[in-house]
């Protein structure tokens, strides 16, 4: 079996490469299509993903998207259909930046407010790495956690313990950590 690894945004990207390249998940890069995890939100909008998928001899692919938001269905080409034996949705819900509340221990001050300020919004206001502000960019994610991957998995993990609850096809990040790092 190969993987797939659609992330909706470039944040999402970031934080996959970190976790596959720090051997945080529970597979490594040998296992992935391509060998990395793409930024794509369908097959058919990224040349990148149908390349690979048109390169890779099997018909054994788990396509596993990675986001916030998971209500957009994913089509898949006709030329693709054997190719592919399931889709898995992995759900960053509400926003990646819950991510960087929790590594902050600021989760409390951001429950008094959550009902009119988004995670984006209070890590603006609150989160920042050396200098640098909290400013949505990749290449903040990639300072924050990129020489911190434990705390990176550690969040993660946390995230699904106050979390909770999904809708029942979404999956959380921490499903794929290695089982050092799973919930109990």
């Amino acid at each position: 079996m190969k993987r797939l690894i659609m992330c909706e945004g470039p944040n999402e990207l970031a934080v996959m490469r970190i976790l596959i390249e720090h051997e945080k998940l529970i597979f490594g890069e040998d296992d992935l299509i391509g060998l990395t995890p793409f930024h794509a939100r369908q097959i058919t909008g990224s040349a990148q993903v149908r390349t690979e998928l048109n390169i890779y001899p099997g018909n054994d692919v788990l396509v596993m998207r990675v986001g916030d938001v998971q209500n957009e269905k994913l089509k898949i080409p006709v030329d693709y259909r054997k190719k592919i034996y399931g889709i898995e949705k992995y759900c960053t819900k509400p926003e990646l930046e819950m991510l960087l509340i929790i590594a902050e221990g600021l989760v409390s001050e951001f429950e008094k407010v959550k009902s009119t300020v988004s995670p984006k919004e209070f890590a603006k206001k609150y989160i920042r790495t050396g200098r640098s502000k909290y400013d949505n960019s990749t290449l903040f994610y990639k300072d924050y956690f990129g020489d911190r991957p434990d705390l990176l998995a550690e969040t993660i993990k946390e995230y699904k313990r106050i979390k909770k609850t999904h809708r029942k096809d979404e999956l959380y990040l921490a499903d794929l950590l290695k089982e050092s790092y799973k919930t109990k």
